[in-house]
């Protein structure tokens, strides 16, 4: 028997710690879901041994401490709490209950209504006017937090209705939109502040705060869930009726509440909300079910802390406490190394949670996460988990700190990240195994090597059947190998082949962008194509000479740095190299070419040695201006096949039109 009376003593003096943080400090230290598990066990033992029953006891109070910072408000009734049920039997033997005490062959009608997760307020008015208004408090005395509460631009200062009786205590919920929150949040993190952990705590901060200003700052809504006391008057006989008289007095009410008439409707409407609870703009935690007819409801009562009357349908806990074991890191199919957290299992979100994504180192330092902690789990519907808070009161001396890995997991390449950029990543992107499939998707493409017919499935194919290790493996295929594909046939097999022997001839500027280099893209392969006259002297450059190139930044020459001073990278292109694949360089410009400054190009129709894009870089390389469509201001029409209406306007217009050849010529100063 003493060792149940110390688990009775152990329980109360935790929850006591808890409902310490949680209501007077707003700074919780276990999810509520870990707190509804202690206390319903404290529940049991207490029942289970009625011999050490205290008044004392957490399970018999209601709320915390009233705080000296606010002067105390004596309330007319007790503002109480609510019993809380977790499954469909539990709410069961609620309804069992009621008909039983209530001597009922059915069920009687219940008003349903979202349980809102912020914190409960009194609202009293005298002759219609705002008088005060107070926490809840420990049930019996709450705080004055009128200056707050005026702040709320949905609470009415006046009732609507003078026929409102001469005083009236309006109980209900502030509480903080999920919008208001996300923008609270921003702004602290903006400003290198501590973020509040969920929207009930920011909105039970915002209440106490001494200074109404604040409060005002932070979009704070009303929603009344009742009447309590009330003088010089009537009110309607019915929970629902005296909600949607509220309404009329101007009271902002859940636009949510109904009346369900059996067992069944109140199970619907349960579901619901579930399916519904992440599209709603606040947090709810649970679904409220009240007796609708006061008398019924006087016929029932009250226990110590709760009415009888009324019970919380919590929903799956959305957020549970669990130990961080270890940190993984992964890699993404573009190369972003991911921080992985895993964890002790825990039921969250109505599934067994054992791993979390932390995002980034960034937001790892953000958590001050060590390996070890106690962290709080978040999982909202199927979003995926993530770790919102570590409890770093509680954390063990062994905790360790959590380093981004200097190479990759897969691949070995090292691993970059700039002081500007929040995400790291792998240097390898033509070697890693994890990029694989998006590395040869580029490669392929057609403003790269233009490998026609080798799309996504064939690709996916191809590596799954390990032929593609890397992108050096296209121009190892076989006939024979591609024939063993689904649905690839010998004819298919050899357009295959044909498109990836053409490609072995590639243009300098596509060969760079095939490569994938971080952040280059055609415009700037086609700088480098057009200022390096081989891949090695590209390989060779570093930072200083290539941040000297027009739209080259610090960021993208390191990127490109980086990219070459991995080995496996350079091997990767003399592997390239020795399978047949030759860069086809543009021509030398020479010092003849100086007469193009200044000089304005159109380029139209289809060119056989250089594309378009090519010509044009050649060209503004020299000084030349080119542009889109012919005008009297052209100097020179660049015509190759097919050239269509811009030729016509330029013999129209008296524009010297010249051949491939021809600027090339020019270029090269012949």
């Amino acid at each position: 028997m003493s060792d149940v009376k110390q688990q009775i003593d152990d329980l109360r003096a935790e929850l006591a710690k808890h409902n310490h943080r949680y209501y007077e400090l707003d700074d919780p230290l276990i999810s509520d879901a870990e707190y509804d598990r202690l206390f319903k066990q404290l529940q049991y033992l207490e029942q289970s041994h009625p011999e050490f029953a205290s008044e004392q006891s957490p399970s018999q109070k209601v709320g915390g401490r009233v705080s000296s910072a606010f002067q105390p408000i004596k309330h007319k009734l007790p503002m109480l709490s609510l019993d809380n049920v977790f499954n469909e039997e539990e709410f069961g033997l609620f309804l069992s209950r009621i008909k039983d005490r209530l001597a009922l062959d059915e069920m009687p009608a219940l008003v349903v209504e979202p349980k809102l997760d912020g914190i409960a307020v009194s609202l009293f008015y005298q002759n219609g006017k705002l008088a005060y208004a107070a926490t809840r408090g420990d049930g019996e005395t709450g705080e004055d937090i009128t200056h707050n509460v005026l702040t709320i631009s949905n609470i009415p200062q006046v009732l609507a209705n003078v026929d409102a009786p001469e005083q009236i205590e309006v109980r209900g919920e502030v509480f903080m939109p999920k919008a208001s929150f996300e923008a609270l949040n921003r702004d602290a993190a903006n400003k290198g502040d501590r973020l509040f952990v969920n929207p009930r705590n920011a909105a039970a901060g915002s209440l106490r705060q001494l200074d109404p200003n604040i409060a005002a700052q932070r979009g704070l809504d009303f929603y009344a869930y009742s009447v309590g006391f009330y003088d010089g008057g009537t009110i309607p006989g019915s929970h629902l009726g005296t909600m949607r008289w509220l309404a009329s007095l101007g009271v902002p009410i859940s636009p949510e509440i109904k009346k369900c008439k059996n067992p069944t409707e109140c199970l619907d409407y349960y579901h619901d909300l579930v399916d519904r609870r992440n599209a709603l703009a606040y947090e709810i935690d649970g679904i409220v079910y009240k007796v609708d007819d006061f008398s019924h409801q006087h016929a029932l009562g009250f226990v110590s802390r709760a009415p009888r009357w009324a019970v919380a349908f919590k929903f799956p806990a959305q957020e549970a406490t669990t130990t961080l074991q270890s940190v993984d890191f992964q890699v993404g199919r573009t190369g972003a190394i991911t921080p992985v957290a895993r964890l002790e299992p825990v039921f969250v979100g109505g599934v067994t949670v054992s791993n979390a994504t932390l995002h980034n180192m960034d937001e790892i330092a953000r958590l001050d996460l060590r390996i070890g902690d106690r962290v709080v789990i978040h999982r909202a519907g199927d979003v995926i988990p993530k770790v919102v808070r570590a409890l770093s009161d509680v954390r063990p001396e062994d905790a360790s700190p959590i380093a981004l890995p200097s190479h990759c997991p897969v691949c070995g390449s090292p691993v970059e990240k700039l002081e500007e950029e929040t995400i790291a990543r792998c240097t390898g992107s033509l070697v890693c195994p994890a990029q694989l499939k998006e590395s040869v998707k580029h490669f392929v493409s057609r403003r790269a090597m233009d490998v026609d017919g080798l799309g996504d499935k064939l690709v996916e194919q191809l590596i799954a059947k390990e032929m593609l290790r890397d992108v050096s493996d296209i121009y190892r295929l076989r006939l024979s190998d591609l024939k063993l594909l689904e649905r690839m046939g010998e004819k298919s097999a050899s357009n295959l082949l044909a498109a990836i022997d053409k490609s072995r001839k590639a243009e300098f500027a596509r060969f760079i962008f095939a490569l994938g280099i971080r952040e280059v893209g055609e415009s700037t392969s086609r700088t480098l194509a057009l200022s390096y006259d081989s891949i090695n002297d590209l390989i060779a450059a570093d930072v200083d000479s290539l941040m000297r190139l027009p739209d080259i930044g610090p960021i993208v020459a390191q990127h490109i740095c980086n990219f070459f001073s991995v080995d496996t990278n350079r091997e990767l292109i003399e592997r390239l190299q020795s399978l047949g694949v030759e860069i086809v360089y543009p021509p030398k410009v020479q010092e003849g070419a100086a007469q193009l400054s200044g000089k304005t190009f159109v380029i139209t129709g289809t060119l056989n040695r250089y594309s378009r894009d090519e010509i044009k870089g050649l060209l503004m390389r020299e000084g030349a201006k080119v542009t889109g469509s012919v005008s009297k201001n052209t100097d020179y029409l660049v015509a190759g096949e097919a050239a269509g209406s811009k030729l016509v306007k330029a013999e129209q217009l008296g524009v010297a039109v010249i051949s491939e050849e021809q600027v090339l010529g020019m270029i090269q100063g012949q």
